[in-house]
């Protein structure tokens, strides 16, 4: 079975803009490539990546659709359609669809100045495009937003869902609730999927071990099961709190107690699946 980084980023800052990435976001304000990443991934003994957008814009997916082009690691792409124009969103999805390797959207929902913008009507009607495309939603929640995944499940009958980041729970601070109680209730919605993901930088970036992240990670295998979560990186972001090989190290001790088909699957067979990704 395949080992798939389920959630990666580039960014090529002379050719897409980024409106969230300024100089005050620290080392990761710089261009990311594709060519940075791939020795990291040689070195983990990750075959394949989902490569993630990173900006709501048409520029980032297209630039993300032509690095796939040139690198064959990247196995998937989850781009960018106007969700609150549900026309204009069919017409590219369409559009971007015909290449294999797009299989899914995501928006920058915590950019969002309203908090309930993901269950507006006009969004949702965006969301049911994605069902009638086969396309996969990824949403970039923290804890507040999780309160709409029933929402959603409920409204948008045959939308596959992963929660990015597990939510970013309050690793930092020690805290529990309610973050806790809504990933439960959003694991009760059976199409819904979680990351294991982006979770050194929810805790101290300079001394984060995985005893920090571990009740969070038991937590999400206890009402996800190892079949609905999966493994991402989040690189580069990951690098303000290590680097790709702590990520990997720290993230393979989590799941140390786990069967090797349960290890399989939360390192790639659930990502292979939840996107489509063919061998």
């Amino acid at each position: 079975m395949p080992v798939i980084d389920a959630h990666q980023h580039f960014w090529d800052l002379d050719r897409v803009a980024y409106p969230w990435l300024t100089p005050r976001s620290g080392t990761i304000y710089r261009t990311f490539e594709p060519q940075e990443l791939a020795p990291q991934l040689a070195a983990a003994g990750v075959d394949a990546t989902v490569l993630v957008q990173a900006a709501n814009s048409f520029d980032d997916t297209e630039a993300m659709l032509d690095n796939a082009g040139r690198h064959p690691f990247i196995a998937a792409v989850v781009g960018w359609v106007p969700l609150e124009r549900p026309d204009e969103a069919a017409s590219a999805a369409v559009r971007f669809a015909r290449d294999p390797v797009f299989t899914g959207v995501r928006h920058l929902i915590h950019d969002e100045p309203d908090p309930d913008w993901v269950v507006r009507d006009d969004v949702v009607g965006g969301l049911q495009v994605l069902v009638e495309h086969d396309l996969s939603f990824d949403l970039v929640a923290l804890t507040r937003h999780l309160r709409h995944v029933p929402t959603l499940a409920e409204r948008v009958p045959g939308l596959r869902m992963v929660i990015d980041h597990l939510a970013k729970p309050p690793i930092r601070e020690r805290g529990w609730e309610p973050w806790a109680s809504l990933l439960a209730s959003a694991a009760d919605c059976p199409g819904v999927y979680a990351k294991i993901s982006g979770l050194n930088t929810a805790a101290d970036p300079e001394t984060w071990t995985a005893d920090d992240l571990r009740p969070y990670v038991d937590h999400a295998i206890e009402v996800f099961g190892t079949d609905r979560l999966m493994f991402g990186s989040d690189w580069p972001v990951a690098t303000l709190a290590g680097d790709y090989a702590k990520v990997w190290a720290e993230t393979n001790a989590l799941l140390a107690g786990l069967s090797a088909d349960e290890r399989a699957a939360v390192l790639g067979g659930n990502a292979a699946r939840f996107y489509r990704i063919r061998p």
